[in-house]
């Protein structure tokens, strides 16, 4: 699972954003990028799109998430802070 790191901060999350999608969910692994698919309905202005993915997911995952690296990008590095790689795996469900 190349899209989990543990680190001291807590877990690296990265993800590949689709915008203006019909409903947040996470649509599966891009292998090439090795990144999680995410797809949000939120369109990638003023922010909206990075406020609702740390939304998304910190209610996914019960816990506090930050965006590290990728505001302005569809490539995006999330800390998920208190959960292991392990964790994290098993409440994303793979």
């Amino acid at each position: 699972m190349e899209f989990l790191r543990e680190t001291k901060e807590g877990t690296i999350l990265l993800i590949y954003v689709h915008p203006k999608a019909k409903k947040n969910k996470i649509e599966g692994i891009d292998e090439w990028r090795g990144r999680l698919k995410v797809k949000i309905k939120a369109p990638p202005v003023e922010g909206k799109a990075n406020k609702e993915v740390v939304k998304f997911f910190s209610k996914l995952l019960g816990t506090e998430v930050v965006i590290l690296k990728g505001e302005t990008s569809r490539e995006k590095d999330l800390v998920v802070r208190g959960l292991s790689k392990e964790e994290v795996k098993k409440k994303l469900g793979f």
